[in-house]
């Protein structure tokens, strides 16, 4: 009788050990996130250090899954999928959300804000708070914003776009209806495409020259269609984290404070990433044979006085209400 007490008590022990365990196991907190770029590019590898920092600062308890590639959903997918709650959060790139937000693309006007002092001031800024209002007005919560380019790289196949004249009649890839308004003002012909069907546009020659992140430029291989490419300043792009406003609140407190804290980390780190990025993206690509012109300071002036004013004219159009101020605020920095 005694031994039959013992068996069932230790049996018992064991299930609670492994209720226990179970218990534990629900505890834990799965943060997928969804993006487009290849592993290739730095905003990958940012991502991977987030999602290590994660797993550090909750002792494994938050588990960050990232799917690149658009292997979660396509690009477009990315914001009405995380508001849906289908995954829990997503990067997209500011100039994506259109006519869904248009002060986000207040970034992306013509020389307006690369300077990387004022890049680096974005982070905490007032600009950024507006951003993350219209963002929770929307139905997502802002979790991050990582710097990713102030370079751009015209690439071209036949000729170099070095000067303004070079664009007439050129098909080039576009970024959306309100940035491409500085390339028809120089006689291009835009068509706006996601980065990750540009290779195969322009080496169908549906394209003529492409519009990308230096950094990107090299990722993508553009050097294997293009041989040319003109780097030039010509604005700022992030890549900004934004999670399911329920899935937010349902987490710890503890847990939302760790995924903070390795977001703040992840925007101080990508200054310094995308800039070595960028830099030997340049070497990279002059390795693998393409012709680069670097944009100076007088020609970056000439090309800022005839396309940035189209731009800034159609952006208060696209943004009556915010436009005039997101644009007073990125000029503060």
């Amino acid at each position: 009788m005694m031994m039959r007490l013992s068996v069932r008590a230790a049996a018992l022990a064991a299930a609670m050990v492994v209720a226990a365990g179970g218990a534990d196991a629900q505890q834990k907190v799965t943060m997928r996130i969804s993006h487009q770029v290849p592993p290739a590019h730095h905003m990958s590898k940012m991502l991977d250090a987030f999602a290590a920092d994660v797993k550090a600062r909750t002792n494994g308890e938050v588990e960050v899954q990232l799917f690149g590639s658009e292997q979660l959903a396509k690009a477009g997918e990315n914001f009405p999928s995380v508001a849906k709650g289908a995954f829990e959060a997503a990067m997209s790139v500011n100039f994506q959300w259109g006519k869904t937000i248009p002060e986000m693309s207040a970034l992306t006007i013509p020389y307006l804000i690369t300077d990387l002092d004022r890049i680096k001031k974005f982070p905490a800024s007032e600009a950024r708070k507006l951003l993350d209002g219209e963002l929770a007005k929307r139905g997502v919560h802002s979790v991050a914003w990582l710097y990713i380019t102030r370079q751009s790289i015209f690439t071209s196949g036949k000729k170099p776009l070095a000067a303004m004249d070079d664009f007439k009649g050129v098909k080039i890839r576009g970024l959306n209806p309100l940035t491409d308004k500085a390339l028809t003002a120089i006689g291009a012909a835009t068509s706006a495409m996601p980065g990750s069907e540009v290779y195969q546009a322009l080496q169908s020659g549906v394209l003529d020259a492409g519009l990308t992140d230096v950094s990107a430029a090299h990722s993508r291989k553009y050097f294997e269609v293009q041989k040319f490419g003109t780097v030039a300043p010509y604005f700022t792009v992030y890549f900004h984290m934004y999670a399911n406003p329920d899935w937010w609140k349902g987490l710890k407190p503890q847990h939302r404070a760790a995924i903070e804290a390795a977001a703040t980390k992840a925007e101080a780190d990508a200054l310094a990433v995308t800039e070595k990025t960028a830099e030997d993206a340049v070497a990279q690509l002059k390795a693998k044979g393409m012709t680069l012109h670097m944009q100076t300071p007088a020609e970056a002036a000439k090309w800022k006085a005839v396309m940035q004013p189209p731009v800034i004219d159609e952006f208060l159009k696209t943004a009556p209400e915010g436009g005039k101020k997101i644009i007073e605020l990125l000029n503060k920095l």
